[in-house]
């Protein structure tokens, strides 16, 4: 299914597009955002990769990841990013970052629900997970607030950083998603 464009209450997601470089850039380069997420920080020239990749992944007839990029309605500048990949039977695990400086605003929360739906409703998913660094309070945050539930921790799970890091690890069932099963 391409393309995917989703709306939520005050986030936008959409299909990366080849001039999204530089915005990912501003992301992925950032060592305030890189932190918490699964790989270093990315240079200028491995982000242009990791973009060629997003979009060659998102022709695929039968997409294995569905990787949207988050800006604000008015403001058609990727703030972030969310994704689903696809893993397992009616599975996927779930990611996403965005900006530093656009952090505590509520654009996590928003675009993590808008891509949760998409996944239960529009995918027919059944569950979705998510491995986030024990020390991002703010990430288990916006799961918890969408209703995923602890599982437990994974150790060593991801080397970053030049170190090794556990992962605490949430999942959401669709039964358990009430944007899902209150509209059916």
């Amino acid at each position: 299914m391409y393309p995917v464009n989703l709306v939520g209450k005050r986030v936008v997601l959409r299909e990366f597009r080849e001039g999204d470089g530089d915005d990912l850039y501003a992301i992925n380069g950032d060592e305030r955002v890189t932190t918490w997420l699964s790989f270093d920080r990315r240079t200028r020239e491995q982000t242009r990769t990791a973009l060629a990749g997003i979009l060659e992944r998102a022709q695929h007839e039968a997409r294995t990841e569905y990787y949207l990029a988050l800006s604000r309605p008015a403001v058609d500048r990727v703030i972030g990013g969310v994704r689903l990949g696809l893993a397992g039977v009616n599975a996927a695990k779930l990611g996403y970052s965005v900006h530093a400086d656009h952090w505590g605003q509520g654009y996590a929360t928003d675009a993590v629900r808008a891509m949760v739906v998409f996944g239960f409703r529009t995918l027919g998913l059944h569950r979705i997970s998510a491995a986030i660094g024990p020390d991002n309070a703010p990430s288990v945050a916006v799961v918890k607030r969408l209703g995923f539930q602890y599982e437990g921790r994974l150790r060593d799970h991801v080397y970053t950083n030049g170190a090794w890091r556990d992962s605490l690890l949430y999942s959401l069932l669709d039964h358990e998603c009430p944007a899902v099963t209150e509209a059916g």
